[in-house]
C-alpha cells in the first residue's frame, strides 16, 4: 500500500465534505495527521466528539505545519477565507478548494494568495442533501469524479504539486480528471447547477398548491416529486452562493431550458404525441447511458427501498 501523500493536511470548514475528507484521508491512510477548523464554535465542539481529526481553535494553528490545506467552505467564502489565511500560508503548501463553481473561486483565491503556494482549485462532484460534520463519511468520493482545475502555468514543481493533489484524491478512491475552469463551470451548470434550481422551484410551487390542495400535494407525493425534495433539502447557503457565482453559465443553460420546455408546452397543447414520444425516447436513452457509464443504478426505485409497514 502506498504511503500518505501529506503529511498534515488543514481543512477549513467541517461540513458535509470537510467531515468526509477527514473521515477518508485517515481511513485510507492518505495523510498523516489531519486538522480542520470551521469559523463556527459549535461546529468545532461537534466536530471534537465526533473524533473527525484535531480541531485546531485559530486559522493560524489549523496552518501550522500543513503542506495542503483544503477550503471547504461556500464558493461566496473562498476569498475571504484564502484572505484571512494568507499571513500563515508558507511556501511550497497546495492551498486547493472543493467548490463547485471554478473560475470565480480561482479569482478569488488568486487575488490574495501569497507567492510560491501552489494554488490547484479542485470539485469533488460527490454529496448528499446532508449537511453538517455528522452527514460526513469516508466512503463519500469512492468511484466519484474529482476535476481539478490548475492554473495554466506549466513549470515542474507545479506540475508535481497537481500530481500530488490528484494522487491524494485517488486515494480517496475518486477518478481524476485536469479541466479548464471555465469549461467546468459550463458542465455543472447543465449536471447540477440547473437541476437544483429546478427542485426548488418545484418545491416552492408544490408548497403554494399545498395551501389549495388541502394537504393532498405532500399527502400524494410520487417518487419523482420525493427525489426533488431530496435535492431541494441541499444547504441553501452554499446554493445560494453557486448561482450568483457561476450566473452566466447557470442563466445561458437555464435559457436553453426554457426554450425545449415551451417546445414541450406547445406539443401538449395540441396533443403532438409524436414530439412527446421522440423527446421522452431520447432522455430515457440518455438515463441508460447513465447507467451504463456506472454513474447510477438502475435497479427499482433507484435502488432506494421503502422502509418496512409497522
Amino acid at each position: 500500500m502506498p504511503g500518505p501523500v501529506f503529511d498534515r493536511i488543514a481543512i477549513f470548514g467541517a461540513g458535509l465534505i470537510g467531515s468526509s475528507i477527514a473521515l477518508a484521508a485517515r481511513e485510507y491512510r492518505a495523510a498523516k495527521k489531519v486538522v480542520l477548523y470551521d469559523k463556527s464554535e459549535d461546529v468545532r465542539a461537534r466536530a471534537r466528539a465526533l473524533n473527525l481529526g484535531e480541531v485546531a481553535e485559530t486559522m493560524e494553528a489549523a496552518c501550522s505545519g500543513a503542506d495542503c490545506i483544503i477550503l471547504c467552505v461556500p464558493v461566496g467564502a473562498i476569498g475571504e477565507t484564502t484572505a484571512a489565511i494568507a499571513p500563515y500560508l508558507q511556501a511550497g503548501v497546495i492551498l486547493t478548494d472543493v467548490g463547485s463553481v471554478k473560475e470565480k473561486a480561482l479569482e478569488s483565491m488568486s487575488a490574495h494568495c501569497p507567492e510560491g503556494v501552489f494554488l490547484i482549485p479542485g470539485h469533488p462532484i460527490a454529496g448528499t442533501e446532508k449537511s453538517g460534520p455528522e452527514a460526513g463519511f469516508a466512503s463519500l468520493f469512492r468511484n466519484a469524479w474529482h476535476i481539478l482545475t490548475p492554473l495554466p502555468q506549466q513549470d515542474e514543481p507545479y506540475n508535481s504539486a497537481v500530481d500530488r493533489l490528484a494522487s491524494f484524491w485517488e486515494m480517496l478512491g475518486a477518478k481524476v480528471e485536469i479541466m479548464e475552469a471555465a469549461r467546468h463551470d459550463r458542465v455543472l451548470a447543465i449536471t447540477s447547477h440547473l437541476p437544483h434550481l429546478i427542485a426548488y422551484n418545484i418545491v416552492s410551487t408544490a408548497h403554494d398548491m399545498e395551501s389549495v390542495g388541502e394537504g393532498e400535494v405532500v399527502k400524494y407525493s410520487a417518487g419523482g416529486f420525493r427525489d426533488f425534495t431530496r435535492i431541494a433539502a441541499s444547504d441553501p447557503t452554499m446554493w445560494r452562493d453557486v448561482f450568483l457565482n457561476n450566473k452566466d453559465a447557470v442563466l445561458e443553460t437555464l435559457g436553453r431550458f426554457s426554450e425545449d420546455l415551451a417546445a414541450l408546452q406547445r406539443a401538449i397543447r395540441w396533443d403532438d404525441g409524436e414530439t412527446l414520444f421522440r423527446e421522452f425516447e431520447r432522455a430515457r436513452g440518455i438515463r441508460k447511458a447513465i447507467v451504463e457509464a456506472g454513474q447510477d443504478t438502475d435497479e427499482t426505485n433507484f435502488g432506494r427501498n421503502r422502509p418496512p409497514k409497522k
